[in-house]
């Protein structure tokens, strides 16, 4: 099922996506809703950030080749780090580079959306407190990141996070092509298969530390083919089963 977060020029509600249209709920997407009659073409409406987390967390090097390319150890356990929420935006919003004269990279990632309360999962139990997945780009400044030594304000700038378009809830996570382009060229072609650590090892991790709470993100790091993003940039993410989140960069 596909869950969408929209705006049809008078209100912002959630919706299910069925056959390009958005039919909106009645209820909580966290839990048990209805489908209301008046639907509307996808064309219709404006889509927005499916998520608006309390937390928005963040894991590094979780890939093979993008640690190589970095020239960085594969870690022993996941590297988290926190971002500012403030940094989502969504699905055709710009991207505002915080100054054009640093390598500001895309990464594409698959984000994970926390359905309920959580603390201390089980890696092989994990299911019942995800509401689904989506598409991410954790954009980094990486002249700030090798200054500070750490993630936050490299990672944290106001629409450094895009997220969608839509929240997918029936997925195998650690199965799943991602790809993401830049003007049309291919960029980052991997697969989730190929995660050092998998979602149920991030989650369980994470919740060991933290307790996850409703809305809660969590970004599961990126493949290999990382890059330096410039204003009039079109950056394409897909990730098999969720769709395709663009973004312009200004």
């Amino acid at each position: 099922m596909k869950i969408a977060y929209y705006s049809d020029g008078k209100t912002e509600t959630y919706g299910v996506v069925k056959n390009n249209r958005v039919y909106p709920i009645k209820g909580n997407i966290f839990e048990n809703f209805e489908l209301a009659d008046a639907d509307k073409e996808l064309e219709e409406i404006t889509l927005l950030s499916p998520v608006q987390p309390r937390k928005l967390i963040c894991v590094g090097l979780n890939y093979a080749l993008h640690a190589k390319e970095s020239k960085m150890a594969i870690p022993e356990e996941p590297l988290i780090f926190m971002c500012s929420p403030s940094a989502v935006t969504g699905h055709n919003e710009s991207i505002i580079l915080d100054n054009k004269k640093d390598p500001i990279d895309y990464e594409a990632e698959l984000a994970i959306i926390i359905k309920k309360k959580a603390k201390n999962l089980d890696k092989d139990n994990y299911k019942e407190f995800v509401l689904g997945y989506t598409c991410a780009n954790d954009v980094s400044n990486r002249y700030l990141q090798k200054k500070d030594g750490q993630f936050t304000r490299a990672k944290s700038f106001d629409t450094y996070k895009p997220v969608g378009p839509y929240i997918e809830t029936n997925l195998d996570p650690d199965n799943l092509e991602i790809k993401l382009w830049q003007n049309g060229e291919l960029k980052q072609d991997s697969n989730t298969d190929d995660m050092v650590f998998s979602v149920g090892d991030i989650i369980q991790f994470v919740s060991s530390i933290m307790t996850l709470e409703q809305g809660d993100v969590i970004l599961t790091g990126t493949p290999g083919g990382i890059g330096n993003l410039k204003a009039g940039d079109r950056i394409d993410i897909e990730l098999e089963g969720i769709g395709r989140l663009t973004n312009f960069v200004e």
